[in-house]
């Protein structure tokens, strides 16, 4: 392996000092970061910043070690998420995830090499551990055209060359994703392609101390924009004006306004449009005496992603007792399966001892019990037990993990649907429950 990240380059003092991340405190950095905003609130709250130089040498070294473990040359990856990961450099994520133009190389000795869009190679150069910047992983017709082949011969010769000089002999290469062309071109080379998503998944499914002191600082940013969200809508809602898309984009300006990057989904409705569940917002006026649900999908402060959902009672009415008692037995779902959280349960017992939901609530029920969650939506799934395929998910769950818990509980034929959602850490002799804003009394039935 190469050497440790603290030896290869220091932080050029001429840029000023240092924030508590340990980034360079000049406003005018490179790689994205939390706001003032975020700053202010998390010292207010007394949360503790990561070590970002720190974080990233956790990673690169978390993702070598699994390289070298499984006897691979080298790691290969295109997904936007995996870049992230391995380097801490982000660009253009969005239009990345659908015109793949990055790449990166990790070679089994820790030597990393990165393709990027050609007019910003600047953007990783922050990271001493990205070794070198490049261009040409762009292997996508809209980009290439009818030579997406001559490109992709001439990106996989470089791949060639430079696990010739870091992992001599061995052409086994592991691979997350890639165009047609690009794989075509990587086996003519002569490698082995391997499965790079198993290592990637399972690398960042185990969370280092600075990636849970991030994940913490992003809860907490996410919930301010969630408070912020509940209280238009509270006070708005009714006006004949507010619509969902309204109450959506607070949550939205909300989480940029503190350093966060994006949101995954839509998922807020409001009154019969929460059922089905999975209707995403739109121009429907949100009226009072009615349900408003959301799921949060929110990738937050530092690309940490926040998976939270909660279901609000906007009216001066009480709301019905099959409304009542739906939060409730949500609530009962939620707590009951995080209680079954600690390390080495495994993925089968939880999905076999799991909180049973009520028949009349089995046909809409969520897609998933549990599934893991970090940069992203992650590794493991946890499966209901008419979903689950036998062998799919074997393993045990480890300190570190994070999963979020779900609940989605609605009728078939109802005019409502609940969503509950809470995320939570595997500590070493249990969990702790990283999701604290509130579920709303009323529909709790106080």
């Amino acid at each position: 392996m190469e050497r440790p990240y603290r030896e290869i380059r220091k932080i050029d003092p001429s840029r000023g000092a240092l924030t508590g991340d340990r980034t360079p405190n000049d406003q005018d950095r490179i790689e994205i970061g939390p706001t003032r905003l975020a700053l202010q609130e998390w010292e207010a709250a007394g949360l503790a910043l990561p070590n970002l130089p720190r974080m990233r040498e956790y990673r690169w070294s978390r993702l070598t070690r699994a390289v070298v473990d499984r006897g691979y040359a080298g790691l290969l990856m295109f997904d936007p998420l995996n870049i992230r990961y391995a380097t801490d450099s982000t660009n253009m994520q969005l239009w990345n995830a659908h015109n793949p133009f990055r790449a990166l190389l990790l070679c089994a000795d820790g030597y990393m090499v990165i393709w990027d869009y050609r007019n910003s190679p600047f953007l990783s150069t922050f990271n001493p551990l990205v070794r070198e910047q490049r261009s040409g992983a762009d292997l996508f017709y809209f980009d290439r055209g009818d030579k997406v082949d001559v490109a992709a011969d001439v990106f996989a010769n470089e791949v060639r060359v430079l696990l010739g000089e870091h992992a001599p002999g061995n052409r086994r290469l592991a691979v997350d994703k890639v165009m047609l062309h690009g794989l075509r071109a990587l086996e003519s080379q002569g490698f082995e392609i391997m499965e790079g998503e198993e290592v990637t998944e399972k690398t960042r499914a185990v969370k280092g101390a600075d990636e849970i002191a991030a994940m913490r600082c992003a809860h907490h940013a996410c919930d301010m924009a969630v408070r912020e969200m509940e209280e238009f809508a509270r006070a708005n809602v009714g006006d004949g004006r507010t619509c969902e898309d309204d109450i959506w984009a607070v949550l939205h300006a909300g989480n940029i306004r503190r350093g966060g990057e994006w949101i995954e989904t839509r998922l807020l409705a409001s009154g019969p449009r929460t059922n089905p569940w999975f209707q995403e917002c739109g121009p429907r006026i949100c009226q009072r005496n009615e349900i408003i649900s959301f799921d949060t999908d929110l990738i937050g402060s530092y690309g940490i992603c926040i998976d939270i959902s909660r279901s609000w009672w906007i009216g001066d009415r009480a709301p019905r007792p099959d409304m009542i008692h739906a939060m409730r037995h949500a609530h009962e779902h939620i707590m009951t399966n995080i209680g079954m959280l600690r390390p080495g349960v495994t993925i089968p017992e939880l999905t076999a001892n799991g909180h049973r939901l009520e028949d009349r609530y089995q046909a809409q029920k969520y897609g998933c019990m549990m599934h893991g969650v970090g940069l992203c939506d992650e590794w493991p799934l946890v499966a209901y037990p008419d979903k689950a395929v036998a062998g799919a998910y074997d393993y045990a769950l480890e300190p570190g993990m994070v999963l979020c818990v779900e609940a989605c509980v609605g009728e078939v034929g109802g005019d409502f649907s609940i969503k509950l959602e809470d995320q939570v850490l595997i500590t070493e002799d249990g969990h702790e429950n990283l999701t604290t804003y509130p579920f709303d009394s009323v529909l709790m039935g106080g």
